[in-house]
């Protein structure tokens, strides 16, 4: 039977197809998108080859040697008017973004390089990168190995021979010793000493605090003062032993010669891993990916935040959601409880439901702003006064600190979870309400055991709108406690263990500072990307967590509306 056009629109089926298209669209954009940014992010990781030639311009010739980071095509027309002399003969011209590394040699870790000036290239499988801890990465070919200042080994060419990987064999060793010296240096200085401080820190408290009280019993100045000479002596004894450690880590050193041909210095103490990716094969680079995917999740930041790992970010967004979550979650379900089941419906109720509302729109800024008024200086302000008053001038709460970011987002969420918990409440039966009443249960019995259970799920789904929104959020967290570089994890083994009042690093804030704070940018784009991508990981799985959880008791409780 053919239906007419006319008849067709007014059935709705355009509609549903535009709807049908709109979301399939918005799939492959989103999709694309992330694609887009794994492909960006996580290529940084693989170990690219080294790419050797000369390059001739101007009728000077020198030697460089790097990865191939981008290439592009460009207007021959605008390289002449840019000074460069190039043959007018084609419309564009390929040029190729290189990681020349070297920094403390060039200059500059990136370089452009026309493909018609850049000629003889090859890859020699002895030229290797060393991950270095400060100047980024070294490109060069080993020369000699020097231990305590003498040499003990030497090679002057760059041909694979049996001197040579003999050579860099007992380079990989030294690495690897130097890498285990500095593990037992950082568990000294981050864990043992760092205890001693923060336990040191506590007696000089104690101490001021007795002074304030006008103490005048030596009985417990005497045993902070025994206690702290034990803790010294510890100390000195760490130091000892630190002292040992320098002295084997920086023991070693190499000689490297870069292109251009000149020769430098490298203590191995200060090299993350060196390897010849021209000489490794799928297999070894597949592995070298994973170990460099595992330090990005796993390390601190190193560089500036251009290299090394993000996990004090991955840290501390996680545990700043999760304690948003603790906190927003009584709040937003008391005060839907109070507006459904309590609270007389007229217009005071239907105020503070515009209120609400309303509050969902206001600037995230803005919450950042009272934030560090209200919170920061007014209360934390006050709790310093009454409680930490020997740590002052120096303020303990009266600073940004995770207590108070997780606070200020907390507020900034709190209209999402009233508004799902209330509508969750609304969908609820009278009935079932009714039903408990006549049995001869309180309203308060009814309420806790069986209109909150069934509107649990609904709850659950403020939860997740709150986390969605909240673990995204940068700028109100830039007031109130979020910075470039913690030294130390809001969560340790020092009494009491969870530190509220430290500050954390966040992901979206790392993305903004690598971003747009870097000094080096083009070292820290594909950090953008991975991080990017990490963010998106990181609230995908928070969500998941509590769409799981919101399942549950969505079947849990699935009998009870029947």
């Amino acid at each position: 039977m053919n239906i007419s056009v006319k008849e067709w629109y007014k059935s709705g089926s355009p509609w549903v197809w535009l709807n049908a298209g709109a979301v399939a669209i918005s799939l492959i954009m989103v999709i694309g998108l992330l694609g887009l940014i794994a492909v960006r992010g996580l290529s940084h990781f693989w170990p690219a080859d080294i790419v050797q030639g000369t390059y001739t311009v101007d009728g000077q010739s020198k030697t460089i040697a790097g990865e191939i980071v981008e290439t592009n095509e460009v207007l021959t027309k605008q390289l002449i008017e840019a000074g460069i002399k190039i043959p007018d003969d084609t419309e564009f011209s390929t040029r190729h973004l290189l990681k020349v590394g070297n920094r403390d040699v060039y200059g500059s870790d990136f370089s452009w390089a026309l493909e018609q000036f850049f000629t003889d290239q090859s890859r020699p499988t002895m030229l290797f990168t060393a991950e270095r801890r400060e100047w980024g990465n070294l490109y060069g070919y080993l020369r000699s190995l020097k231990e305590d200042g003498k040499e003990i080994g030497h090679v002057e060419s760059n041909d694979e021979s049996a001197e040579y990987l003999a050579l860099w064999a007992e380079l990989d060793k030294r690495v690897e010793r130097a890498l285990d010296i500095r593990e037992d240096i950082l568990e000294i200085e981050k864990h043992e000493i760092g205890a001693i401080n923060y336990e040191l820190e506590r007696l000089r408290l104690k101490e001021r605090g007795l002074q304030l009280d006008n103490v005048t019993d030596q009985a417990p100045y005497v045993a902070i003062n025994q206690r702290r000479k034990e803790l010294d002596q510890a100390y000195e004894g760490m130091q000892q032993r630190l002292l040992d450690l320098y002295t084997q880590i920086n023991r070693d050193s190499l000689t490297a010669e870069v292109a251009g041909g000149k020769v430098v210095d490298l203590q191995i103490a200060k090299i993350v891993r060196i390897f010849r990716p021209n000489a490794m094969n799928t297999g070894q680079k597949m592995l070298h990916y994973a170990a460099k995917l595992w330090e990005f999740v796993s390390d601190e930041p190193r560089e500036a935040n251009t290299e090394g790992g993000i996990f004090p970010a991955i840290f501390g967004t996680v545990m700043m959601v999760l304690l948003m979550s603790l906190l927003v979650t009584p709040f937003g379900v008391v005060a839907a409880v109070y507006l459904r089941e309590y609270a007389k419906q007229g217009f005071v109720t239907r105020l503070i439901r515009i209120a609400v509302n309303n509050l969902a729109g206001v600037p995230s800024i803005v919450y950042g702003v009272f934030g560090l008024g209200f919170f920061v200086y007014f209360l934390g302000g006050n709790i310093d006064d009454l409680f930490f008053a020997a740590a002052k001038p120096a303020p303990t709460f009266g600073t940004p600190g995770l207590m108070w970011a997780s606070l200020t987002l907390a507020l900034l969420t709190v209209p999402v979870v009233i508004v799902a918990t209330e509508e969750g409440l609304s969908r609820i039966p009278r009935a079932l309400r009714e039903g408990s009443l006549a049995l001869g249960a309180t309203k308060f019995e009814t309420l806790m055991k069986v209109v909150l259970p069934m509107a649990s799920p609904a709850m659950m789904t403020g939860v997740i709108l709150a986390i969605a929104r909240a673990a995204g959020e940068v700028a109100p967290l830039m007031l109130v406690g979020v910075v470039k570089l913690a030294p130390s994890l809001p969560l340790d083994g020092n009494y009491p263990f969870i530190h509220l009042d430290q500050k954390f690093m966040h992901l979206g804030f790392h993305i903004y500072d690598v971003g747009f704070q870097s000094p080096n940018v083009e070292a820290a784009r594909p950090l953008v990307y991975a991080t990017a991508l990490l963010l998106v990981l990181v609230i995908a799985l928070l969500n998941m967590s509590a769409i799981a959880i919101r399942n549950h008791l969505r079947e849990k409780y699935k009998a009870l509306e029947m």
